[in-house]
């Protein structure tokens, strides 16, 4: 039999670290090479046994002094009792690693997974508000057997393994007594029933794959990647257990002719020069159709009207935003012989002269003037 380990060098610690150290020293390495953190590994088994082993002995004082005396060759009751109950006052420790020493019960059949689908929007459609009807596959409760997995409809019988808890407890006996380890039942599954005629529908689960149709109602004033919440309508739970929600992502298209921002609209709208100069009206889009707007006279290229309540409603309280149209002029590129005669009269009698000329040149000559001066 080859020789056993020394308790310290197990925990990798001093033989004269305080208690504290020791604890601390046993919590780093439980963290590292407990089962559940290592599933199926035999060897991180066995070490995180040796762990617990050196850790009865050295973190209690007494079985320590016992140690340090007679090492591996103490005498028996020195070390003996159950390890469960000599280690009762380290409770919150163990806890962290084993969780609680009874049973949790059996596993709660799980809610249904939250599904997600996209749709696309026009401005048009934003601004009214729209009735979708959307396909998506998702589980859904077996109509066949009602749900309970089984053929016969009488759902699940108590499973002889675990004989209806959902879990398997294993005993393991140490140097220090007994060591019980409790785990999900391998055969339910945590459930703590078994399906003995599985229906052939859907494979004893209880669901099976669909391709649902779906009635979502998109809000007016609904903005770009906004997300609608269909409480109930993703995919079934196990065994009846809760669905979970569907999920509808917004997208809006981008539009020809205007921007949004927020609940307002931004466009832009030609203007003849005539318009410009003697006033009157255009003809400008909206989202409803089209409106006339009044154009002062002596307009310029870049100013912008306010059009109100021409832009998206509000989700919340329906009032209406407001389109912004910014205007140009435009310049006839061909002009009959007519209209240029009358442009070259309107340019004789001085309306080729910019207003603001005689300013902007006394700015310009002022600046020019200061630089000299410098």
């Amino acid at each position: 039999m080859p020789p056993r380990r020394d308790y310290y060098e197990i925990l990798g610690v001093d033989r004269s670290a305080p208690q504290g150290e020791i604890k601390r020293a046993f919590r780093r390495l439980a963290r590292r090479h407990h089962p559940d953190v290592n599933p199926n590994d035999p060897e991180s088994e066995a070490r995180f046994k040796q762990m617990a082993e050196a850790y009865a002995v050295l973190g209690d004082p007494q079985r320590r002094r016992q140690y340090d005396r007679y090492g591996h060759a103490a005498p028996p009751d020195s070390f003996g009792g159950d390890l469960w109950d000599e280690l009762a006052g380290f409770g919150d420790l163990f806890d962290a690693f084993f969780g609680s020493r009874r049973a949790a019960g059996r596993r709660q059949p799980a809610r249904g997974s939250d599904l997600r689908y996209d749709v696309q929007m026009t401005l048009e459609e934003a601004a009214t508000g729209v009735e979708r009807t959307i396909s998506a596959e998702r589980l859904q409760r077996c109509d066949e057997c009602g749900g309970t997995g089984s053929r016969s409809g009488a759902g699940g019988q108590v499973c002889g393994n675990c004989s209806g808890t959902g879990q398997s407890q294993q005993t393991t006996a140490t140097p220090f007594g007994r060591l019980s380890t409790v785990t999900i039942c391998e055969v339910c599954r945590g459930e703590g029933t078994v399906v003995s005629d599985p229906c052939p529908a859907c494979q004893g689960t209880g669901n099976r794959v669909v391709k649902a149709e779906m009635s979502v109602t998109i809000p007016a004033g609904v903005e770009d990647g906004v997300s609608l919440r269909l409480e109930g309508e993703g995919e079934a739970g196990e065994r009846g257990a809760q669905p979970g929600d569907l999920y509808v992502f917004v997208h809006m298209r981008p539009h020809e002719v205007f921007e949004r921002k927020g609940r307002d609209l931004y466009c832009e709208a030609p203007i003849p020069f005539t318009v410009a100069a003697l006033g009157g009206s255009v003809t400008i889009p909206t989202l409803a159709g089209t409106e006339e707007l009044e154009i002062p006279a002596g307009t310029q290229t870049g100013e912008t009207f306010v059009v109100r309540g021409k832009g998206l409603p509000d989700v919340r309280t329906g009032v209406r935003g407001s389109q912004h149209v910014r205007v140009h002029v435009v310049t006839p590129e061909k002009l009959t012989a007519r209209q240029r005669e009358l442009l070259e009269e309107f340019a004789r009698e001085g309306g080729d002269q910019l207003e603001n000329a005689k300013g902007w040149f006394g700015r310009l000559r002022d600046a020019l003037s200061g630089e000299e001066e410098d």
